[in-house]
């Protein structure tokens, strides 16, 4: 009897493992630091140049009139 017991425990426990690596998880996929820092820096650089070209719109649009 013991032997069955093991031998279905282990199988239902290979079970669940492989069932719960089918399901989807709710915890956001992990950044590293330096991946942080270097979206951070990428986002700085964009605000920058949108920033300076509104300026540079906004000198012409004045120079047209």
């Amino acid at each position: 009897m013991n032997r069955k017991k093991k031998i279905k425990t282990t199988l239902l426990a290979k079970k669940k493992k492989a069932n719960a690596k089918l399901q989807k998880s709710n915890k956001p996929k992990y950044v590293s630091k330096a991946e942080r820092a270097r979206l951070a820096a990428e986002a700085d650089i964009n605000e920058s140049v949108i920033d300076e070209s509104a300026k540079q719109e906004g000198k012409y649009a004045q120079g047209d009139t």
